[in-house]
């Protein structure tokens, strides 16, 4: 199952918002508090319970300067998958955010997570945004 989100222009040069995304403590600014609990974290990785869902965790596990933040799943979690976030600089300071999903799920937990998880995603994108405006 792939997600991806539309570009988003945040209003910060790649660099800036490279070194915002590549320290992993920094995400819990992105999630929404009221959907998410049991936050942990560290530069590298993150777990975490998406209220109603199930525990999540990731790692960074490969990085682009200024480009690319290559994340995979850690820890326990429901099934294997990628989180890779884009970057596209367009000028000193405006730069597109796009995320993408790859996840191996079954048809039938693709029919439950995929519209949330899509949800998910746009809101984060959305709050990379906010952070930045």
């Amino acid at each position: 199952m792939k997600i991806n989100t539309s570009p988003k222009t945040v209003k910060a040069n790649a660099e800036t918002i490279y070194n915002f995304l590549f320290d992993i403590n920094n995400f819990q600014e992105l999630f929404p508090a009221e959907k998410i609990e049991n936050w942990n974290s560290t530069e590298e990785t993150c777990t975490f319970r998406i209220k109603g869902m199930t525990d999540i965790g990731l790692k960074r596990v490969a990085s682009t300067p200024h480009s690319l933040i290559y994340l995979d799943s850690y820890g326990k979690v429901p099934f294997k998958f990628t989180l890779n976030i884009f970057l596209n600089e367009k000028n000193e300071n405006e730069t597109d955010a796009h995320l993408e999903f790859d996840g191996e799920v079954n048809p039938f937990l693709k029919m439950m997570v995929e519209s949330p998880l899509t949800n998910f995603f746009n809101m984060l994108a959305d709050k990379l945004v906010e952070k930045f405006n």
